[in-house]
């Protein structure tokens, strides 16, 4: 497998990188990973680098993305914080992902049985990590389903899960008008995901992006 280089980089559009990441699940679910000299890997990206994409995901040790998608070194941009929330300073690593680096498109990927998004529908308090549920808050909040709105209804911690990573999309645009802009003249595309725990696949919300 080839490693990215500027010229492939520039040919992408977002709608092939998001390609990419799909065919490289599908390896991923299937245990068909590619063939890469990860060592050459290091020394043709020991001069620079050219991501295709940059992926904010949860810490969760289950949902590693260059697993996930089956990439390499040099491929893309990892960006983990518990329950893939959307923050300053990931909004500014993001900026420089895609305005500087050439990145074509923005993925946030949550995952199922996530234990942010159950402490954040349970209302634990504790330390540092209350402030970082309470952005988790308005997609607990902002989710009906019956039940208990506990995180012992499993219903419940993944429609809430599914509307974080829907809010957080929504959020990039939304707080950050560099990429608001890159996403309008569709240099960039912005796509959310839900990686599932249990079977390893990755199953794409169906938001618009650009392809030119």
């Amino acid at each position: 497998m080839r490693t990215q280089t500027k010229e492939t980089q520039d040919k992408l559009t977002p709608a092939k990188a998001l390609e990419i990441l799909i065919e490289g699940n599908k390896r991923f679910v299937n245990n068909l990973k590619s063939n890469r000299d990860l060592l050459s890997q290091v020394n043709e990206t020991s001069e620079g680098q050219h991501p295709f994409a940059i992926i904010l995901s949860c810490i969760d040790s289950r949902t590693s993305a260059e697993l996930v998608f089956d990439q390499g070194l040099g491929d893309i941009f990892s960006v983990r914080i518990a329950g893939n929330c959307v923050n300053e300073d990931i909004l500014g690593s993001m900026e420089f992902a895609c305005k500087f680096a050439g990145a074509k498109l923005i993925v946030v990927l949550g995952h199922t049985r996530c234990g942010a998004i159950k402490g954040a529908c349970d209302d634990v308090r504790i330390g540092n990590l209350t402030a970082l549920l309470n952005k988790i808050r308005p997609a607990v909040d902002d989710t009906h389903v019956t039940g208990e709105r506990k995180s012992t209804n499993s219903e419940f911690v993944e429609a809430v899960a599914h509307r974080n990573v829907q809010l957080a999309v929504e959020q990039i645009t939304e707080r950050s008008p560099v990429l608001k802009e890159m996403h309008a003249d569709g240099s960039i595309g912005i796509v959310g995901g839900i990686y599932d725990v249990t079977t390893g696949s990755v199953k794409f919300d169906p938001y618009p992006y650009r392809s030119n």
